[in-house]
């Protein structure tokens, strides 16, 4: 069984899917919204392994709604609009719907879903790094689960191989992101890079320890970062 929610401004759209959806016992409706912020709660309160999304709605676009979700589902666009296929299939959606579609395009469309699985998290890659402007959350796994996590709750980030594991209060989860591609998407305001191995979230230094001509840092989960010599003039300009 998978859990499926349709987010359409038209009523007609939303008729239309959950009329064809039918055909398919297997797909459960949990819900269906017709705005862009509906789609972000009720997405992020009912993790849907399915969503058919708009592009054009009221609050937000399909788009905008896919960079605020807490765990991304796989997606299927269903819109009038064909410019914004390109746009669709370059951030991995599952399939794209123009409507007016028929029951046969549709039933493409689900048989794409099992042929698909890898797709998530190229999604999800994609929409974090075409981000623009500095992310409020990063990628991470958990449980065999695609997720994000608010920068604000990262203590610090650790290289491992060609990936990072993100270090918060109380769990380490692993990001496909290598630690380079993490420095120059974080905002450098809050994220420090203070070893080749190591980033450091500077609200959540705890303190700074001294020891010869190098530094260690505690941060306020009890874990020790050490400094390296060639990044201690970075550090130096932000200590009074």
């Amino acid at each position: 069984m998978k859990k499926v929610l349709i987010a359409d401004d038209e009523k007609a759209g939303r008729v239309l899917i959950k009329e064809y959806l039918g055909d398919y016992p297997e797909l459960v409706l949990i819900g269906e919204v017709n705005n862009g912020v509906d789609a972000i709660n009720e997405i992020n309160r009912f993790k849907p392994d399915l969503v058919f999304l708009d592009i054009q709605m009221p609050g937000k676009t399909g788009f905008e709604v896919l960079n605020h979700l807490e765990e991304i589902p796989k997606i299927i666009f269903s819109t009038a609009y064909d410019e914004y296929a390109l746009k669709a299939f370059e951030v991995h959606a599952v399939d794209y719907l123009l409507k007016p579609y028929t029951k046969e395009r549709f039933k493409l469309a689900i048989e794409k879903l099992n042929s698909n699985s890898g797709q998530i998290e190229n999604l999800a890659q994609s929409i974090f790094m075409e981000d623009t402007s500095y992310p409020s959350r990063v990628l991470v796994h958990f449980n065999k689960k695609l997720i994000t996590i608010k920068c604000q709750e990262i203590v610090w980030i650790e290289a491992y191989g060609d990936y990072s594991k993100v270090h918060t209060k109380d769990q380490a989860y692993l990001s496909n992101f290598g630690i380079t591609d993490l420095e120059q998407k974080l905002n450098p305001q809050l994220f420090l890079r203070v070893h080749r191995s190591s980033i450091i979230n500077l609200d959540r230094v705890k303190e700074l320890n001294r020891y010869g001509k190098s530094y260690d840092v505690t941060m306020d989960n009890d874990e020790v970062v050490r400094v390296s010599r060639g990044y201690m003039d970075a550090l130096k300009k932000i200590m009074l």
